[in-house]
């Protein structure tokens, strides 16, 4: 289920069932921290009465560098710059999911044509921010390549330190819960929902829906409704072309840009 069009994670079900069986269930919730991992936490969680330990925010310097302007056909090359001008991006993830009170490690999917000093320069960026950046070769070398992300994650947990929470409440308006996701995870100064739309909103909080979360569809290019807005942009308006409700999942959906 792409998050840049559902809810981005697996049911409730499988992960109540893994948490029975396990002592660590790790759920992939994506594309883009932005909209599967917001909805892992403010629609998955929210329902299940689920609180996070940790998270795990999965990077490559390739993506970093296309963010700092590099064409797809030289992501092979080295250019640190790039990748110091690119990393706002992985910053602002980390940013964003830190808000939930939760504690981050990136884990850095290393390509073989990666250098050194990329990879130090995101390592610093993420210092900075109070996480660290691993790089990890399971691709290559199996389990033996994530070893040191698997006990990045195992310390987080053990910490105790995650104080988990939803970015907005059940009782804000279902515009404004647009509105809160729009401002806190893509950096909008606003959101354009036409009088129609804003008509249905109202519609469905008449039927008794005004208390579920949202689930915005978007691209998943950019932290923005337009795919060629890279890095972390910020001031923007998000507009809301559509919205659907939902019910037998419990989320009123928002379709925005040309998605």
């Amino acid at each position: 289920p792409f998050a840049n069009i559902a809810h981005g994670c697996n049911s409730v079900m499988a992960t109540r069932l893994g948490l029975k069986l396990s002592d660590v269930v790790v759920t992939e919730a994506g594309f883009g921290a932005d909209l599967g991992a917001e909805k892992f936490l403010d629609i998955k969680c929210r329902s299940a009465g689920l609180a996070p330990s940790a998270c795990v925010i999965v990077g490559t310097v390739r993506a970093l560098k296309m963010h700092g302007g590099v064409a797809k056909s030289d992501l092979g090359r080295e250019d640190v710059a790039a990748v110091r001008r690119g990393v706002v991006n992985l910053a602002r993830h980390v940013e964003n999911l830190q808000k939930f009170g939760l504690p981050v490690v990136v884990a850095l999917n290393r390509f073989t044509s990666d250098t050194d000093a990329e990879i130090a320069a995101i390592q610093e960026a993420m210092r900075a921010l109070g996480t660290e950046a691993i790089p990890c070769t399971h691709w290559g070398d199996g389990a033996r390549g994530a070893m040191d992300l698997a006990r990045a994650v195992k310390a987080r947990i053990a910490a105790k330190s995650a104080r988990f929470a939803p970015i907005y409440p059940d009782e804000m308006s279902l515009s404004d819960k647009i509105a809160t996701i729009a401002r806190e995870i893509y950096r909008a100064d606003s959101i354009a929902i036409p009088a129609a739309v804003a008509l249905r909103l109202k519609r469905f909080e008449d039927q008794g829906f005004g208390h579920v979360p949202v689930c915005i569809a978007k691209t998943q290019y950019s932290f923005s409704a337009d795919p060629t807005m890279l890095g972390a942009p910020e001031g923007h308006v998000l507009p809301v072309r559509e919205v659907r409700l939902s019910a037998g999942a419990g989320f009123v959906v928002a379709i925005c840009g040309d998605v």
